[in-house]
């Protein structure tokens, strides 16, 4: 594939992706490849490969003689993603806390600020997500960060299905204990609090509406 076919496919694997995390296409949906194709005016070709990508992050799936749709997911999916990203994210951890500068842990406390200043859910996944993504940043291991990355993008989804209706600001004690202990050069330490943060996720269930049977799930990491 050349450079140039590798743009088109992540733009669409990206805008896709972006509809799915924030549920304009819902579990089950199907992804109809020939109206992609017309709507970005590429080849089905890319579009295959963007579904490709797609279903590697867990956001579709391909199912026989039904296409491509978009995956549905429970609480056992959200644990899976829970226990993947904190085991990859604290391995991450020890290999950047000896490289990551003071500018670069003034980024991730502004990251931080930012979250327990969001008004809306979609503005404290994004800068929960920067300060994730810049503690990890100097770790100089591509193929675990584009893991991460795919990841984080998964929870996102599980987050804004899972708290759009109920989300409620509040400051994040554990993301500064980790920048604190990083501070200090104290790894061991940041990377237990960053375990434990992330493993909290899908741990916290709570109430749908009145009368429903099912329980929503939080997503804290």
């Amino acid at each position: 594939m050349s450079s140039k076919d590798d743009t088109i496919t992540s733009r669409i694997a990206r805008s896709l992706a972006e509809r799915i995390v924030r549920g304009e296409m819902t579990p089950g949906a199907r992804l109809a490849q020939d109206h992609i194709a017309e709507e970005f005016d590429v080849s089905q070709a890319s579009v295959r490969e963007a579904f490709r990508r797609l279903e590697a992050q867990g956001l579709v799936v391909s199912l026989p003689r039904r296409g491509v749709r978009v995956a549905s997911f429970d609480l056992k999916q959200v644990r899976e993603v829970a226990e993947m990203r904190a085991a990859l994210e604290v391995l991450a951890l020890k290999h950047a806390a000896p490289f990551l500068t003071p500018a670069l842990l003034d980024e991730a406390e502004a990251a931080t600020a930012a979250c327990d200043a969001a008004e809306n859910v979609e503005d404290w996944e994004a800068a929960n997500r920067r300060f994730h993504r810049l503690i990890i940043s100097t770790c100089d291991m591509p193929r675990l960060l584009a893991a991460i990355d795919d990841l984080h993008a998964v929870s996102a989804r599980f987050l804004l299905a899972g708290w759009q209706s109920t989300w409620e600001r509040r400051t994040d004690h554990d993301h500064r204990a980790i920048l604190q202990a990083l501070r200090r050069g104290d790894t061991v330490n940041a990377c237990a609090v960053l375990e434990r943060h992330v493993q909290l996720i899908g741990r916290v269930p709570s109430a749908l509406n009145a009368g429903a049977a099912a329980s929503r799930f939080a997503i804290v990491g």
